[in-house]
Formats: C-alpha cells, structure tokens, sequence
C-alpha cells in the first residue's frame, strides 16, 4: 500500500505526480527544485543559494512524513553543468550531520523549468 505525502512548506508538482510517495516505510521524494514554495520563483543567487533551498524543501517534505535528513538513504543530484559540482558539494556535505547516503549525480542537458539543479531522495524509517 502507498500513501501520497504532501505539503504546502514545499513547491507544488508542477506536473502528473507526487511530491513524495511513501510505501513499505520506504520514502521516494520526486526531485526538488530551488524554488521558494512562499513566491513560487528560484531563489536569488549561485549555485549554493539554489541548493541551500532544495535541501529546505526536501527537509519540508521529510518533516511531513515524520522523517529528517538522517532517514535518507540515497540521493540523486541532477546539475546543469557540472561545473557547479564543488560548490553544490560543499553546501551539500553540510546537510548530513552523520554517515552520508549514497549518491549519484549527473550532468543533464536541460532541468524542469530551466533550474540548475535538482536533487531526489530515498529516505526509510
């Protein structure tokens, strides 16, 4: 059985899916942009400002399932170039405060609405 999550602290699915999807105490958060959920625009400034707000809306939709960044087992980093990769690093590292999941990032050729950056989490209870 799967149980839809969802929360207004986050930015709403801009398309035919869920902000995240819980199943088997398994989460599957869909991919967080670096949008300000209070204006629905991208937050101003650099790379480590737009992932400083993915990780907000992640930890908002973690915080509605009763989860914390310390549930998150996998994560997937989708950059637009990978010229940013050591500045998203950086603020990234900061976000685990213990063993960090495991990770996978790629550079992508276009993100939704034009973003620089996109990171999707599986988190377990």
């Amino acid at each position: 059985m799967k149980k839809t999550i969802s929360t207004s602290n986050a930015p709403a699915a801009i398309g035919p899916y869920s902000q995240a999807i819980e199943a088997n105490g398994m989460v599957f958060l869909s991919g967080q942009l670096s949008i300000d959920p209070t204006t629905g625009e991208f937050v101003p400034g650099g790379i480590k400002e737009q992932t400083l707000q993915v990780f907000k809306n992640i930890e908002a939709i973690l915080k509605e399932a009763d989860m914390t960044l310390d549930n998150v087992v996998k994560t997937t980093v989708f950059l637009a170039d990978m010229a940013d990769f050591a500045d998203m690093n950086e603020v990234y590292a900061s976000q685990f405060s213990d063993t960090f999941p495991a990770r996978s990032a790629f550079a992508v050729k276009t993100l939704p609405k034009n973003a620089d950056i996109e990171i999707e989490v599986v988190a377990v209870r």
